[in-house]
């Protein structure tokens, strides 16, 4: 026979793949994995952890609020409402 080049070999077995699967590889949507040096690692695990942390308050503090009934309302102390128990008079 004649000598395959590798561009034709390739896609005979791409074709050969194809006919025998039906299974495909999901699109690359990212770059492909990278080397980073443990002073990056460690570095970026910290920042992880920090806004797992951020994260984990926050939602506990919600979690506890929701769970006390607290409103949380805004404060006017010159606004409309630190005027209304003035103008209730008694009576008398």
């Amino acid at each position: 026979g004649s000598p395959i080049t590798t561009e034709e070999r390739r896609l005979r077995d791409k074709k050969h793949l194809n006919d025998i699967t039906a299974a495909r590889l999901p699109p690359l949507h990212h770059s492909p994995a990278k080397l980073l040096s443990i002073e990056e690692s460690i570095a970026i695990q910290i920042k992880q952890k920090e806004a797992y942390e951020e994260m984990q308050a926050k939602l506990a503090a919600q979690k506890l609020a929701e769970r006390l009934n607290i409103k949380m309302l805004r404060f006017e102390p010159e606004g409309k409402a630190s005027m209304q128990y003035r103008e209730v008079r008694d009576e008398d």
